[in-house]
């Protein structure tokens, strides 16, 4: 067999068949629109917008806290309407508001459309997690590996896109770059609308045989447990603070090791993830699997933790391994927690109501991101204890998710009722 056959009998095998793939691709596209504009945008809004520092950081404090109601109200609108659709809504808007960026640099209107942009972009991370979880059924975490995988490697393309369209240093190329941000969105919703409507447990073929309908599902604003999980995956997150804020500033401020290693310890990351979370999955294919994996989770974090404390050592050779395997561990930690996080946040919601409590889980991530940069930034401050501390505290809260969830893990496998009907 061929180099070439086994890579198509490998994307035959991809869980959620035609749709599944479909899928995929939306996620690589959509990443790569993401990372041309990931890496420009505090820099088109300085240069091109002429915002102020303090107007920037103003901006996106804003706009981020916008797009945290996108995670509950996107997922409540799935749970009522089809999801294909109202997913290809949410990835237009996200298309027309990355678009009217170029069109001013009033500092009220581009703020208003980060704000849509941002509250599209949380609305379809959540609809494109429960089309994962409807289409791929039991083979939904190696599902996620996959397209954590492409979508990695999507982020990857666009970055080095945008490297080497900022090397022109001209206005052009920041507002190419963010044109080419809103047409891939509007990329991803033309594959979007090839793709069937996954079964939904909201919409069963019913016969008189059948037993009358189950009241309707709590709310996930009353599931105590539900809302201390997500309380938890907040804490759970912060790898994403570790790698956007902690290690380039500590590299660079409390270490000895050369500034040009910080880029090389972000690709480290990229390549691991790409490589190695399909084979990880495995690990946590079922949700008692997941559950159980969060005690080694636990340690990872701790010694991510003190292997950053590490890298204080004097000289340069010495604090940069500590710093790489730091590195290394925190990514393998992202990797376990993306895993698990995927399989437990589906597995403890209810079949009816999986948008809506997928949602509330989204609010986990867009906690962090507020949270995330300040815990790491006091992690820095206080140095090597306040590193050790950090880990620590993640690692205890592994714990409390392994027990505050375990009484909860008696659910079927499957996501969706087992007699459905399509939508298209």
């Amino acid at each position: 067999m061929t180099l070439r056959s086994r890579r198509a009998a490998l994307w035959e095998r991809v869980p959620g068949g035609r749709d599944g793939r479909l899928m995929l691709w939306v996620a690589f596209v959509d990443r790569t629109g993401s990372g041309l504009w990931a890496a420009v945008s505090v820099l088109y809004f300085t240069y091109v917008a002429g915002l102020s520092v303090t107007q920037v950081g103003t901006l996106v404090a804003l706009a981020g806290a916008a797009g945290i109601a996108g995670a509950p109200i996107g997922g409540r609108i799935a749970d009522r309407l089809p999801l294909t659709r109202v997913l290809i809504v949410f990835q237009v808007l996200r298309a027309l508001a990355a678009a009217a960026l170029l069109t001013t640099d009033n500092y009220a209107l581009l703020l208003a459309y980060s704000a849509v942009g941002s509250f599209g972009d949380r609305s379809a991370n959540v609809l494109t997690k429960l089309y994962a979880a409807r289409v791929a059924g039991p083979d939904r975490v190696r599902y996620q590996a996959v397209s954590r995988t492409l979508a990695n490697a999507g982020w990857a393309v666009g970055g080095l896109a945008a490297a080497a369209a900022l090397a022109l240093a001209s206005t052009a190329a920041y507002q190419w770059l963010l044109a080419g941000d809103a047409l891939s969105f509007v990329g991803a919703a033309l594959v979007t609308a090839r793709c069937a409507e996954p079964p939904s447990p909201m919409r069963t073929v019913a016969t008189s045989k059948d037993p009358a309908p189950a009241a309707r599902p709590g709310s996930p604003w009353k599931d105590r447990t539900y809302l201390a999980y997500v309380a938890t995956e907040s804490v759970l997150f912060m790898d994403d603070a570790v790698f956007k804020v902690g290690i380039p500033l500590w590299a660079v401020s409390a270490t000895d090791v050369p500034h040009g290693l910080v880029p090389l310890l972000m690709v480290l990351n990229n390549v691991m993830v790409v490589g190695l979370q399909v084979p990880l999955a495995r690990f946590g294919a079922t949700t008692k699997a997941a559950h159980r994996l969060l005690l080694p989770l636990a340690a990872v974090f701790a010694a991510a933790g003190v292997s950053m404390a590490a890298s204080a050592v004097h000289g340069a050779v010495l604090a940069s391994i500590c710093l790489t395997v730091s590195t290394a561990a925190f990514t393998l930690a992202e990797m376990i927690h993306a895993t698990v996080s995927w399989e437990l946040s589906i597995a403890l919601a209810p079949e009816q109501a999986q948008g809506s409590y997928l949602g509330v889980h989204g609010l986990a991530q867009s906690a962090q991101r507020s949270a995330g940069p300040l815990a790491v930034t006091a992690a820095i401050a206080t140095g090597p204890i306040g590193w050790t501390a950090f880990g620590a505290v993640i690692a205890l809260t592994c714990c409390v998710q392994h027990r505050l969830v375990r009484d909860r893990l008696p659910r079927p496998a499957l996501s969706v009722a087992p007699v459905t009907v399509s939508e298209h």
